[in-house]
């Protein structure tokens, strides 16, 4: 009885932690909901934060999208994601398959080359990539934006990718060889479509990572009608005050792409992790 009363107690105590969780998670989320359905009038009536007004001010959403350009910054994030995303991931793809299923030397030595990307600071990086992007004429260009996103999430995506194809039984090549497939047939034939788990994965994380990415974006583009949404919506913050309803509303809209690519994928999602940390 007393083991019983124990395995209960340790199940009430999880439970009751994973309820404090999503509460420390769900009340920013509800103060956003909130606060995008108040007028500029609203944060000066007394209101809570969490408390609705009146009359719903769903024009913040219409001037979000309209006034605030919102549409056109989507439509540049969405173009760089769009792209970045699965070249990203084909690039890393090769050099996983190069590492785990050709005899090339050094396949340590080399992707321990490819982790040490992991330990570059974007930051040192600023500089460089502005000079170097001023020489060659990439500032204010998308494939600038999207070659070096490609850069600094390669060492990631080889990562998970070098781990979940290692778990893949050698002796699939060898039936492959047997039935006269070539080293690329094996590539998209055979070893990719068991990678895509760890392929949805990447597709989740390198939208979320390319759709939110800021400080990059802001320095590589500066002309108003190729920015993206992070640095878009920095333009809703104004010199001498700002209307948070309308910040609340924009950001609450820019989520909903995420939201669909993350609903389409995320059943892969745990799968392609737990593959890549097996390894």
């Amino acid at each position: 009885m007393s083991g019983k009363t124990k395995k209960y107690g340790k199940k009430a105590v999880l439970y009751l932690i994973l309820i404090l969780i999503g509460i420390i998670w769900i009340v920013p989320v509800l103060a956003v909901v909130a606060t995008s359905l108040k007028s500029k009038q609203d944060f000066f009536s007394g209101l809570s934060l969490f408390e609705l007004p009146d009359q719903i001010a769903w024009s913040n959403f219409v001037n979000a999208m309209t006034k605030g350009r919102l549409f056109m910054y989507m439509k540049n994030d969405l173009l760089v994601s769009v792209i970045k995303v699965p070249l990203g991931i084909f690039v890393e793809s090769l050099a996983a398959f190069a590492l785990t299923r050709t005899n090339i030397r050094h396949k340590t030595g080399i992707f321990i080359f490819f982790l040490i990307g992991m330990m570059l600071p974007m930051q040192v990086a600023l500089v460089p990539i502005n000079v170097i992007f001023n020489k060659i004429n990439w500032i204010n260009t998308f494939h600038g934006l999207i070659f070096v996103y490609i850069g600094f999430g390669i060492s990631i995506g080889i990562l998970i990718l070098r781990g979940f194809m290692r778990g893949i039984p050698r002796e699939l090549d060898e039936a492959a060889r047997i039935d006269g497939c070539t080293k690329w047939q094996l590539y998209y034939k055979i070893i990719m479509p068991i990678t895509k788990p760890a392929v949805a994965t990447l597709i989740i994380t390198d939208f979320l990572s390319t759709w939110n990415e800021y400080l990059l974006a802001s320095v590589i583009i500066n002309d108003t009608y190729k920015k993206t949404v992070p640095v878009g919506l920095m333009t809703f913050v104004g010199e001498h005050g700002t209307d948070y309803g309308y910040l609340c509303a924009g950001v609450l809209i820019c989520v909903i792409p995420v939201l669909i690519v993350y609903l389409v994928f995320q059943r892969y999602f745990v799968e392609g992790i737990s593959g890549a940390v097996k390894s």
